[in-house]
């Protein structure tokens, strides 16, 4: 078996904090479909999502149990912390087919478990999880009344446990790499891919005393005009003269994600990107200086609305979110926003990924930290230098 990243009686007090949310809304089951939640749930450690796949928490004092392909039960043994019986895998012969479908078979091994009945709660806004599976899931369970819980142990999630924390802090340490490795490989006439490849590289051997993760995002790398648009990716392009290269890279360790951006300028930098870039890093300041216990996440965003308007600028689009363990295709919790209407109270153990990029006409800068709200203010576990880096 392969060690579990947290003792029993971590996944104890989660199951207790999940029956407490069952238990207040009146759910009798809760089928948990995000990736991400089965493995808080479990510890359960594969690549297998792309077939139908969930955990099932019953308010009953009982272990949870997984369900996926019979093949990938034997990871399941391997990494999840529940008895040998609580690990089911459903048939072969249900995998891609089109005249049955897995969730025919889970629907029937539910029934027979005598979990048919009462309240179901389930998550519906979820990756991997299609329209027909709940189509067949639902209809192969007749007698029981399902009630949307998306994000009910998301929310349970956004407070880290001090050994989360640990893992989120080791991820900094890669993320931190990764930038580095950016920063010396990033130059005119170096292709895309080949600055990726190196950064990958860092993000998963970027330390002798842990292993890196595969991170949820791919590596953003945005040289040039690219940077005007958040979210393409790399190609064989290669980096121009005096370029301004947006980053937004991350760490992951045991899943836990932690990100960091930043800007590297290719030779002068343009007064425009200068400016810019001062009133993004006074931003950041005046967010660190807001984040803490009893504030409300809109409040934070509103720091940072403030420091850019005096500077002419503004952002429609949020400035961070609740981060933690994630798979792909992304590494947000799914609970806080730190954007207008958000009225969530940050509390002691929430961590945010703060990024505050400006995407401008034909170019774009970034800079984020990954912040820990702590007892008395907060913390950022990324530590690298904020500024845009000059190569000339």
């Amino acid at each position: 078996m392969i060690p579990l990243p947290f003792l029993l009686d971590e996944y104890r007090n989660r199951l207790s904090a999940i029956r407490t949310e069952m238990a207040r809304r009146g759910l009798d089951l809760l089928v948990v479909n995000d990736v991400a939640n089965q493995h808080y749930i479990t510890g359960y450690d594969g690549w297998s999502f792309y077939t139908p796949q969930l955990v099932l928490v019953p308010l009953a004092d009982e272990e949870p149990v997984w369900v996926g392909r019979a093949m990938d039960a034997a990871g399941g043994l391997l990494t999840a912390w529940m008895k040998p019986e609580n690990v089911v895998g459903f048939p072969e012969d249900h995998v891609q087919r089109p005249d049955r479908h897995p969730m025919d078979w889970i629907a029937g091994w539910i029934e027979k478990k005598g979990w048919g009945r009462g309240n179901i709660g389930i998550e519906l806004e979820v990756y991997y999880y299609s329209p027909k599976a709940h189509a067949r899931l639902t209809a192969g369970l007749p007698n029981a009344i399902f009630h949307d819980a998306d994000l009910l142990v998301n929310w349970i999630r956004s407070v880290k446990s001090d050994a989360e924390i640990g893992y989120l802090r080791n991820a900094s340490r890669l993320a931190e790499a990764a930038v580095t490795a950016a920063y010396d490989v990033i130059a005119p006439g170096v292709r895309e891919c080949d600055a990726i490849a190196k950064i990958q590289a860092a993000q998963i051997a970027g330390s002798p005393n842990f292993a890196g993760d595969i991170t949820a995002l791919p590596p953003t790398i945005l040289g040039g005009e690219n940077a005007s648009a958040p979210h393409i990716m790399w190609s064989d392009r290669r980096f121009g003269d005096n370029e301004t290269v947006a980053l937004e890279l991350a760490g992951v360790v045991r899943r836990y994600a932690a990100g960091l951006a930043r800007t590297l300028q290719l030779g002068a930098m343009p007064a425009k990107v200068g400016d810019t870039g001062k009133a993004v890093l006074e931003g950041m300041e005046a967010v660190l200086a807001a984040i803490k216990p009893g504030v409300v996440a809109e409040d934070v965003e509103a720091s940072w609305r403030k420091v850019i308007q005096r500077y002419g600028l503004k952002k429609e689009s949020r400035i961070g979110y609740s981060i933690g363990a994630a798979y792909p295709p992304d590494w947000g919790e799914h609970t806080i926003s730190l954007r207008q209407g958000d009225k969530t109270i940050l509390k002691p153990g929430n961590v945010l990924h703060s990024i505050l990029g400006m995407w401008m006409d034909g170019w774009g800068i970034e800079v984020s930290e990954t912040i820990l709200v702590t007892a008395d203010g907060c913390e950022t576990l990324t530590s690298f230098p904020r500024e845009i880096h000059v190569k000339r």
